[in-house]
């Protein structure tokens, strides 16, 4: 039905895209991975800006300015996350429990 020529390239062609597609594969998690981040990695950093954090975990519940003399000299804005649901048994970020997040201009300097 088909030459073999044409069946040669049909399985280069097949070969190349599978291994450009394995090539794409990110690091697959292991399972200690899965089970400290459920809902993949969320975990915020310090030094990042308002508009990163709310990309990753949405608009706050909440936003107030905050004063703290001993933590810091002047005033912070706080993002308050509140859990989205408790049933969860472990740390999910704010779906498991209330997070602050502190902010000094546009930067994240500070979470509880």
């Amino acid at each position: 039905m088909f030459n073999k020529g044409f069946m040669a390239l049909i399985v280069v062609f097949a070969l190349a895209i599978f291994t450009y597609g394995c090539s794409m594969l990110e690091s697959i998690p292991n399972p200690a991975e899965v089970v400290k981040y459920p809902l993949g990695k969320t975990t915020l950093k310090v030094g990042m800006t308002k508009q990163e954090v709310e990309f990753k975990w949405g608009k706050p519940d909440s936003i107030s300015t905050v004063e703290d003399k001993k933590r810091w000299p002047d005033t912070r804005e706080m993002w308050v996350y509140h859990p989205q649901t408790s049933s969860i048994p472990i740390d999910a970020d704010y779906l498991s429990e209330t997070r602050k997040l502190y902010f000094d201009g546009d930067y994240l300097t500070d979470q509880e």
